[in-house]
C-alpha cells in the first residue's frame, strides 16, 4: 500500500525554469535582491512581506487597474484579521480582465449531455456578453445590484455572469437539479433584479425539465423584474409563457439596442460575487466575496500554483452552485480557454470525462476524489482510454485525496514518462479559494496537498492556540488575505462573520477554518476531515479520512462514512458501510473491518458497530455529510435535505433513531 508522504514526482529541470512560479521566483529575485532557495523560501518571503508580495502578484499577472492603487496594503488597526484594507484607491472590472486578449482565441469549448458542442472565440464571447449586458441595462441593472443564475455550466451562464459583473452588479449562481426550496433559501436572502433559468437540462440520458422549479422559485423571489429562460438543448420550447416575466434567451439579448462593451470601474473591496455555504446544518450562509480579492487570489492560484496560462485548456467538473465553478471561469484572464463540461461522468460510461479531456486536448483537468475512488473500485483502465494523452497538471478537490488515490492517477493516468503534475487544492466557498494547494515546483508526495498558498500564512494549532505542526490540529491562517470574504449579507455589524471564522481562537485573532489537518516536515498538508466531523471516543480526536482510508481497502466495501453515536456521557464510532451489489455484512465482514482498523491504525479507530446501508449522503461538490448523519440517528432535525445530491439516502439514518440496532 502507497505510504503517505511517498514521493510520487519530482518536477523536471525544465518545469522549474519555465513555469510560472519558476519563473515568478526568479522576477522576486531580482526584483527584491532577496536570494530564494526553493518554494519555502518564497512562500516564508510572501507571508512576512505582504505588500511587496501582493503589488509582484500583480505585476506578474497582468492586472490591470483602471485607477491606480494609492497604496497596497493596511493592517488592521487593532491588530489580527478583521479590517484590513488592500490597494486602496483601486479601480477594476472583473469582466474585464476575463474579456482581455487576442480576438481569435478559443475562449469556450462547450461540452454538454444532450447537446452539441459549441465553441466560441473570444471575438465571440465578448459579442455575447456586450448584448447581454446591454439587456441587463435596459432593465436598469447597475453598480451593486443582484443577478442570479440558476443554470447548467453552459456558454450562457459564463456569458450571463460577465454581462453582470461588466456592469458592476453582483452574482451568484446555482445549479439546476437544486430542488426549489434550496434555491429559494438562497436567492430570497439577496433580492435578485434577474435570474437566469436553465429551462431543461439531460443527466444521465435523462431530460429533467425546469418548468414547475422556476414556477416555484419565482413565486418566492417578488424582486426579480425578469426571468430569463435559456433553452441549450434546442428544443424548441419557448418556456416564457409558463412564468411570469419570463422571456426566452433569445429573446432578452436582442431586446436592447447594440451597444460596445462598457465595464463600470469598481473599487478593489466592492462585492462581485455571492457564494452560499452547504446548508446542511441551516439556512445557506450569503458569503459575499470582493471584485479585486477575487481576481488577484483566482490569478495566484491559477497562474502560480496550477501553472495555468496561455495554451491552456482547463476542463473542471463542476456545476455552477460550487464555488470551483467562479474558480475555473477566473481562468479566462490568464489566456487559457475554458472547456465546460456538463451532464453525467457516468453516461454513456465512466470513461467520457476521461475520453472528451483527451479528444479536446485538456491540458488542466480538474475533478474530485469521489469520482477517482469510482474509477478504481470499477477496474477502470483509463490508461488505454487515454491512448498516451494525459494532462499536464491534474487537478483534485472536495474531499481529502489519499495515497492510494495518488498512485493510481500516476499508474493510470500519467504519460510513460510520469510528467504529469497531481495537485490536491483545498480551501472552500468561505474564501472563494484555497489555503493549500499545489505548487509545480515541488515533490507530489502521497496523502499530501504540497504547501500552503503563497501569501497565506497557514498553520495548526491545538484548542490552547499552540502551533502543532507534526500533530493534528485545527487549520488556521494567521494573517489577512485579500480574499477573505468582505462579510455576510444583511451582517452590517459584521457579528455572524465573526462568530463563523474569529471566535474560536481570540487572542490572537485568526482564520479557523473548521478543517482538521496535520502539517508535515516538509510543509505539506494532510486534512483528516472538517473538525465537526471529527470523532471524539474517550477524548481522543480522530480525523474520518484516515477511516475512510482503511476500510474501502476490505474486499466488497464501496463507500462508508463514520459518526460518533452518543450514549451515557460518552460518544462511540459507529461505521456506515456501501458494500458492493447483492453482498450482505456478516459477522465475518465486520470482523475484517474492525480488524484491519485496528491493526493498520489504533484501537480506538474501531467502530462500535459496522452497519450496513443502501447508499452514503453527499453534498453536490462530492462531501460526505458526517453532520448530517450524526444529526439524523440522534433524532434531531436535518435543515436543507434539498442541497444533498442523494437526498433520498437520509430515511436509513433517520430510522435508525427510532430503533437503534444493539
Amino acid at each position: 500500500m502507497t505510504a503517505y508522504g511517498d514521493i510520487l514526482w519530482y518536477p523536471t529541470a525544465q518545469r522549474l525554469q519555465d513555469s510560472h512560479m519558476g519563473r515568478f521566483s526568479v522576477a522576486i529575485e531580482k526584483r527584491y535582491g532577496h536570494a530564494l532557495a526553493d518554494f519555502p523560501a518564497l512562500h516564508e518571503w510572501s507571508v512576512r512581506h505582504i505588500p511587496e508580495f501582493w503589488q509582484a502578484v500583480v505585476e506578474y499577472t497582468g492586472i490591470e487597474f483602471m485607477t491606480p492603487p494609492v497604496s497596497i496594503y493596511h493592517p488592521p488597526a487593532q491588530g489580527g484579521m478583521l479590517g484590513a484594507e488592500w490597494f486602496s484607491g483601486a479601480t477594476l472590472n472583473y469582466a474585464a480582465a476575463q474579456l482581455a486578449g487576442p480576438e481569435r482565441r478559443e475562449a469556450i469549448i462547450a461540452v454538454a449531455e444532450g447537446a452539441p458542442i459549441r465553441r466560441l472565440t473570444m471575438a465571440a464571447l465578448r459579442t455575447e456578453v456586450a448584448r447581454c449586458a446591454a439587456a441587463l441595462r435596459q432593465l436598469g441593472v447597475g453598480p451593486g445590484d443582484r443577478v442570479a443564475g440558476v443554470v447548467a455550466n453552459i456558454p450562457e451562464a459564463i456569458i450571463s455572469m460577465l454581462a453582470t459583473t461588466s456592469l458592476g452588479g453582483v452574482w451568484s449562481s446555482c445549479s439546476p437539479d437544486f430542488g426549489a426550496a434550496a434555491v429559494t433559501d438562497r436567492l430570497r436572502q439577496i433580492e435578485p433584479k434577474v435570474v437566469f433559468f436553465t429551462e431543461a437540462y439531460v443527466y444521465g440520458g435523462r431530460i429533467f425539465d425546469c418548468a414547475e422549479q422556476i414556477k416555484a422559485t419565482m413565486a418566492e423571489l417578488p424582486t426579480v423584474q425578469r426571468a430569463v429562460l435559456i433553452d441549450h438543448l434546442a428544443r424548441g420550447v419557448d418556456g416564457s409563457g409558463t412564468v411570469g416575466l419570463g422571456v426566452t434567451w433569445k429573446k432578452f439579448v436582442s431586446s436592447a439596442p447594440h451597444e460596445p462593451l462598457q465595464f463600470t470601474p469598481r473599487k478593489f473591496s466592492d462585492p462581485l460575487f455571492i457564494l452560499f455555504s452547504s446548508g446542511t446544518t441551516g439556512v445557506p450562509k450569503a458569503i459575499v466575496h470582493s471584485v479585486g480579492g477575487t481576481l488577484i487570489q483566482h490569478k495566484k492560484e491559477l497562474m502560480l500554483h496550477s501553472d495555468i496560462g496561455p495554451g491552456s485548456r482547463l476542463m473542471f467538473y463542476t456545476t455552477c452552485g460550487w464555488m470551483m465553478w467562479n474558480w475555473m471561469a477566473s481562468a479566462l484572464s490568464t489566456g487559457a480557454s475554458l472547456v465546460l463540461f456538463e451532464g453525467s461522468v457516468g453516461a454513456p460510461d465512466l470513461g467520457v470525462l476521461w475520453r472528451t479531456a483527451r479528444e479536446l486536448g485538456v491540458t488542466a483537468l480538474g475533478t474530485s476524489p469521489k469520482f477517482i475512488a469510482t474509477c478504481m473500485a470499477q477496474h477502470l483502465d483509463v490508461k488505454s482510454l487515454l491512448q498516451g494523452y494525459a494532462p499536464k497538471t491534474l487537478l483534485a478537490t472536495g474531499a481529502p485525496l489519499l495515497p492510494e488515490h495518488f498512485a493510481w492517477l500516476y499508474q493510470q493516468v500519467a504519460p510513460a514518462d510520469g510528467d504529469m503534475h497531481v495537485a490536491s487544492i483545498s480551501g472552500g466557498t468561505d474564501i472563494i479559494s484555497c489555503f493549500m494547494l499545489g505548487t509545480p515546483t515541488l515533490p507530489v508526495r502521497a496523502g499530501e496537498i504540497q504547501y500552503a498558498g503563497l501569501g497565506m500564512d497557514v498553520d495548526a494549532w491545538d484548542d490552547h492556540g499552540q502551533s502543532q505542526r507534526g500533530h493534528k490540529a485545527e487549520l488556521v491562517c494567521k494573517q489577512p488575505f485579500p480574499a477573505m470574504p468582505i462579510g455576510f449579507w444583511r451582517d452590517p455589524e459584521g457579528k455572524r462573520y465573526q462568530a463563523a471564522y474569529f471566535e474560536h481562537f481570540q487572542n490572537p485573532q485568526v482564520w479557523r477554518h473548521g478543517d482538521f489537518i496535520e502539517i508535515t516536515p516538509q510543509g505539506g498538508v494532510i486534512v483528516y476531515g472538517r473538525s465537526d466531523a471529527t470523532l471524539n471516543p474517550g477524548g481522543v480526536r480522530i480525523g474520518t479520512a484516515e477511516l475512510y482510508r482503511q476500510v474501502e481497502t476490505v474486499a466488497g466495501v464501496i463507500d462508508a462514512i463514520a459518526v460518533a453515536h452518543r450514549s451515557d456521557g460518552d460518544e462511540s464510532i459507529v461505521l456506515f458501510v456501501k458494500l458492493a451489489e447483492g453482498l450482505q455484512l456478516t459477522e465475518a465482514l465486520a470482523r475484517e473491518i474492525k480488524t484491519t482498523l485496528r491493526q493498520r491504525l489504533t484501537p480506538r479507530h474501531v467502530p462500535r458497530q459496522v452497519i450496513q446501508v443502501r447508499d452514503i449522503p453527499y453534498t453536490r461538490s462530492g462531501k460526505k455529510v458526517e453532520l448530517a448523519v450524526t444529526q439524523a440517528i440522534h433524532g434531531e432535525p436535518v435543515a436543507n435535505l434539498s442541497v444533498l445530491a442523494n437526498p433520498e439516502s437520509m430515511a436509513e439514518f433517520f430510522a435508525f433513531a427510532k430503533a437503534w440496532p444493539e
